[in-house]
């Protein structure tokens, strides 16, 4: 869409000043910050014209008037000065060095305490490869097997068995599955279970298919993780918290997570910052609500994507740095030299 340098203009003082303030702009206030000398006659006029290209729209009460999805779309896309944020803040503000899942939450309330709204990170989905297993006997016929994955995340779970096995044989199946079998993926290794262990003892053969029956169910859950924090932060949110069926969408979302999972895994496939404003995505429901995502990898592979949740009036200059520097740190965390 092409507007002339003077629409232009006032459509971006228009855009800064309704999310500096929340409150409809009227032509003389555009007359007085916009630096054009101009009329408030031809300022109506052009606002006129904006509104008749669905940029602004006029409420009922008031003579102002307020940006639409489509006008933010145009001011982030063309009329946007991002501010420099400091990265070092944002650094100290990531516990990383922990492990992979606490460093993800820790960037999920880094973008929240940032942007005064809800942070979101669409973690990796879990490999389905081990590291190393180990069986611990806790009573007879029960068994707690502990998965270590490549990346240092533990699983543990609970196998009970028909057989009641000692330590060596404990030892001796899960020394057997590392030698022959760490770094596979546990379906392949169900497989190689079948073709290859049976000159063992069927007992023990029992053992090592419950272990990766059970590892398969726990590394591939096949469900995408979404870590959410601070999404209280937009119930101080006039716009929203003043609409009941609003709140309502937004709370539903938040709960099922299925939308919002399926819009993080579609921002992971674009590079760089998307923004996804108002009802521009059949998987964002509300008018009032917007998202800024960006990727992250782990040694340059794309594995998740994160972003901030806020209204359609939030200070997009601010926000689009604080979702790329993290992005870009969250990778550095989970990235090995």
């Amino acid at each position: 869409m092409q507007l002339d340098n003077r629409a232009q203009t006032l459509l971006k003082a228009l855009v800064e000043r309704y999310i500096s303030d929340g409150q409809p702009v009227g032509s003389r206030a555009l007359a007085r910050i916009s630096g054009l000398d101009l009329s408030p006659a031809t300022i109506r006029n052009i606002m006129s014209d904006l509104e008749e290209l669905g940029l602004v729209s006029s409420p009922h009460t008031s003579a102002g008037r307020v940006p639409t999805p489509r006008g933010y779309r145009l001011f982030v896309d063309s009329l946007l000065t991002v501010q420099t944020i400091d990265e070092s803040a944002v650094e100290s503000k990531l516990h990383s060095g922990v492990s992979a899942q606490k460093t993800i939450a820790s960037a999920a309330q880094v973008l929240s305490q940032l942007s005064q709204f809800a942070g979101v990170v669409l973690a990796p989905r879990r490999e389905g490869t081990f590291q190393q297993i180990e069986f611990l006997r806790l009573s007879e016929k029960r068994i707690l097997l502990v998965i270590v994955a490549p990346n240092g995340d533990v699983q543990n779970r609970l196998l009970l068995t028909p057989s009641d096995y000692s330590p060596s044989e404990l030892v001796q199946a899960a020394n057997y599955i590392n030698q022959h079998y760490a770094g596979l993926p546990f379906d392949e290794v169900r497989i190689k279970l079948n073709d290859e262990l049976r000159q063992l003892r069927d007992d023990i053969t029992q053992l090592m298919q419950a272990a990766v029956e059970a590892g398969s169910d726990a590394m591939n859950t096949g469900e995408d993780e979404v870590v959410i924090s601070g999404e209280r932060n937009l119930l101080s949110v006039s716009e929203l918290a003043s609409n009941m069926g609003s709140l309502r969408k937004m709370f539903d979302l938040f709960d099922q997570k299925t939308s919002l999972a399926a819009l993080l895994d579609t921002s992971s496939k674009a590079s760089g910052v998307q923004i996804f404003i108002g009802g521009e995505s059949t998987l964002m429901p509300l008018d009032e609500m917007s998202i800024v995502t960006a990727p992250y990898e782990s040694n340059g592979r794309i594995v998740g994507t994160l972003g901030v949740i806020g209204p359609t009036r939030m200070a997009y200059e601010r926000v689009i740095p604080i979702v790329d520097i993290t992005a870009r740190l969250l990778s550095n965390a989970l990235s090995h030299p």
